[in-house]
């Protein structure tokens, strides 16, 4: 079992009070790190030291910035298989989606890295002739990343990328799920050269995230939150944010519709499908809930996406080399299975897999899923995906909108005109046309609508969340004032 301790101004730290806690793997039920569990009081410190530091990280060049970041993206692949190793063992993923994670996590600081030259202002034509008028973007502040335990390395570390490259100083607040994948990522940063507070992670038991979730957010400094999780958890955060008037970067939940319309190409389709669908086990914000099919290829297609989901291996990924791997909680199997069993009592179909047994579950469809049926509505966070048969594109944007989400969704069409009219009337922050519903890019506006949060990750449009713009005038000569 792994030790991971406090990041706080470039030092690694007990918690003050000393205490620890637990991850256990989710399959073997054994724990497989001890985290240090920080309090209120690690957590203002933690503040203390990057309010500190941003003073002088603030004044930094954009070539120092870029150099650091892009170290940190060698340091990273470099890091590989220990990233891999912690994550597998923290959250039961497949060593290809942790890979992933770290390459993915790797563009990210290499993306943030070429924005350092590109925070960029404009000069404003002012109606006084003798003053020139700037809009200038600085560095907010201290900058709190939230992030979840689904993608760890590639969420963790967008968590605060940018916002260093923005010349804010930064506090990633880990997952109690993965603490020393998190804690890993804070590790590579400082080695770059980003101690001495600029970087700072903190780690805490479940009991008290709360206390040290609201000590960060009402620190004076910290001037920016950002948060990637469920939206439960993030109307919580956006009250807190609130009652400081600080400004929220959210990231939530989805339930992503996969539309096909009746002139699609079913091969492609399906495997968008099996892949939005099933990759990390279906614990990815984009992942493919929600089937929106036309009646006349309908059965065609249940048909052969029930095969594929049937072809996909599903096993202990720290001893196989299965297409999927655990749940990064037993309790979601719990959940998933009640949903199941609804959908079966009120007339749904189970054409391919099964309920989870402790924190395995087989790639599952569901098959004539009707909105009496909570699986329509709620998130469902696993390997299982629900198809609704519609009879036109009218009412397939209708049910695609049947969602209180709007993060991603994806069009099926032959006919580009027809895809992009009904792509239009999707409500998300995000849609692929012919493509599937999981897609990241690091210089790409990231964000949903609705319960899926608001703001945007990712290049330029990113530079605007981690930023205040400012209006600076400089005055040519002398004005005459009326008093």
């Amino acid at each position: 079992m792994r030790t991971s301790h406090l990041s706080i101004a470039g030092q690694n730290r007990p918690a003050q009070s000393n205490a620890t806690f637990e991850r256990i793997n989710p399959l073997s039920n054994e724990p497989v790190t001890r985290a240090a569990a920080a309090t209120a009081a690690d957590a203002l410190a933690a503040a203390d030291a990057a309010a500190a530091a941003f003073a002088r990280w603030s004044e930094t060049g954009p070539g120092e910035r870029r150099k650091k970041l892009l170290r940190a993206a060698d340091l990273m692949e470099r890091g590989r298989d220990a990233f891999v190793e912690i994550m597998t063992e923290e959250t039961g993923a497949t060593r290809m989606w942790a890979e992933h994670n770290v390459f993915a996590a790797a563009a990210i600081l290499r993306e943030a890295g070429c924005m350092t030259t590109q925070i960029g202002g404009e000069v404003i034509p002012s109606d006084e002739g003798a003053r020139l008028a700037m809009a200038v973007r600085q560095p907010a502040g201290v900058v709190l990343g939230i992030a979840p335990w689904n993608a760890p390395i590639v969420l963790g570390t967008r968590a605060i990328a940018m916002a260093l490259a923005c010349g804010n100083t930064v506090i990633l607040k880990a997952s109690e799920v993965c603490p020393a994948t998190h804690c890993k990522i804070g590790e590579v940063l400082i080695e770059a050269g980003l101690g001495e507070g600029i970087v700072n992670v903190l780690t805490h038991a479940p009991a008290d995230a709360d206390a040290v979730t609201s000590a960060l957010i009402g620190h004076k400094n910290v001037r920016r939150i950002n948060f990637t999780g469920s939206t439960r958890v993030g109307q919580i955060i956006a009250q807190k944010a609130a009652q400081h008037l600080k400004p929220v970067l959210l990231e939530l939940g989805g339930k992503s519709p996969l539309v096909v319309l009746d002139d699609a190409d079913l091969d492609r389709a399906v495997e968008a499908a099996a892949f939005g669908a099933f990759f990390n086990q279906g614990q990815i914000c984009m992942s493919t809930e929600r089937i929106v099919i036309a009646h006349g290829v309908a059965e065609a297609f249940a048909s052969q996406l029930a095969n594929k989901a049937r072809s996909l291996t599903l096993g202990d990924p720290r001893s196989t080399s299965a297409q999927l791997g655990a749940l990064a909680e037993r309790a979601t199997g719990e959940r998933i299975n009640a949903l199941i069993d609804d959908a079966l009592a009120r007339g749904a179909r189970l054409i391919a897999g099964g309920k989870a047994r402790d924190a395995l579950m087989p790639a599952t469809v569901l098959d004539g899923v009707t909105p009496d049926m909570r699986v329509y509505h709620e998130e469902t966070f696993g390997p299982i995906v629900c198809i609704t048969r519609v009879a036109d594109d009218r009412e397939a944007v209708r049910v695609a909108n049947y969602t209180e989400y709007g993060l991603s969704a994806a069009v099926f069409s032959r006919d580009m005109a027809r895809a992009l009219a009904v792509t239009k009337q999707i409500r998300s922050g995000i849609c692929h046309i012919n493509g599937a519903t999981v897609s990241d890019e690091p210089q790409m506006p990231f964000g949903g609508t609705g319960s899926s949060g608001y703001g945007r990750f990712g290049g330029k449009a990113g530079i605007a969340e981690f930023t205040e713009l400012r209006w600076i005038t400089v005055a040519t000569q002398a004005a005459a004032y009326p008093i």
